[in-house]
């Protein structure tokens, strides 16, 4: 199962980075050095989806988050470059997913101050509507100035080690992974080891069980290759907004759209890369769970 789920990363990346590109069965098969039949089962067993549903479900992700953060950007070069022949496709599935065509999703979901919620409807499909945060915008900008220092400021280029995870219940197994890699490294435990999470996905769009988040390590040199289900990733140097506070796991969604309304307050505007926190304490060494938490939006 550990060399799947290494292949498997391997793919998943080159899909995410690549959904302009040939995404066929034959093409990913090929990167994943695995035969076409059997990497639509291993795909579908490790997933839990299958290729072409996952695909799709990206490109539309992608589409309805760009829909949101930038809306300058025309539907059609949108629906274009991610591949869609024409309109009337791109509007039919984008609204198989959201409940709504992409003019609509793009009208009601005013920066980040609303998010999506899926709910199960009584003919047993799903359902996307949008939903306000029951905090107002003043609360939530109070809630910063009581919670959050926010600076920003310019970050250099950090090399991680990383392991995926697939949901917000798998973020802590994804951790203990790492932490069993690093340990056999001499990596852990040693003084001021940064542990960090890079959001690849935005729950905005995503499902939370599917959302992908990287279980990540600070480390002092860049890591060469795939060590088992270990990998590689970068976080490039330049200005973040970085909100730091001592926080509860329940304080978390609040803290991002703060820090999100912050941004959008002052007039910055998100680079197209991943927002991170990184851990400066472990919540399970509290005795009321508090943590210390730098929270990082990347902007231009």
């Amino acid at each position: 199962m550990e060399e799947y789920k290494k292949r498997i990363v391997k793919t998943i990346q080159y899909i995410n980075e690549n959904l302009d590109a040939d995404l066929s069965l034959e093409r990913i098969a090929e990167i994943s050095a695995y035969s076409p039949f059997h990497f639509h089962r291993i795909f579908k067993l490790i997933t839990g989806e299958t290729l072409q549903n996952y695909i799709i479900r990206k490109k539309i992700e992608k589409s309805a988050f760009l829909l949101a953060m930038y809306k300058e950007i025309e539907i059609k070069e949108i629906y274009l470059d991610l591949g869609f022949s024409n309109h009337s496709v791109f509007t039919k599935t984008f609204k198989k997913y959201y409940g709504v065509p992409p003019s609509q999703f793009r009208n009601s979901a005013p920066d980040q101050f609303h998010k999506i919620l899926q709910t199960q409807s009584k003919n047993g499909q799903v359902d996307t509507v949008f939903s306000q945060y029951i905090c107002s915008i003043e609360n939530l900008l109070n809630w910063t100035k009581m919670n959050l220092k926010i600076e920003v400021k310019e970050m250099p280029e950090m090399n991680l080690a990383a392991v995926m995870s697939l949901g917000i219940v798998n973020v802590e197994p994804s951790y203990n992974v790492l932490i069993d890699w690093a340990k056999k490294k001499n990596l852990f435990p040693r003084e001021n080891v940064k542990m960090i999470s890079v959001y690849h996905d935005s729950f905005k769009v995503t499902p939370p069980d599917k959302v992908r988040i990287h279980a990540c390590m600070l480390l002092d040199e860049k890591l060469k290759g795939i060590e088992g289900e270990v990998f590689s990733e970068t976080i490039d140097a330049g200005k973040f907004i970085v909100g730091r506070g001592e926080v509860t796991l329940n304080d978390f969604e609040q803290a991002w759209v703060s820090l999100f309304l912050w941004m959008n307050e002052h007039n910055y505007s998100m680079r197209r890369t991943f927002p991170f926190e990184v851990y400066h304490s472990n919540f399970k060494e509290h005795p009321e769970g508090k943590m210390i938490v730098d929270f990082c939006i990347p902007i231009h």
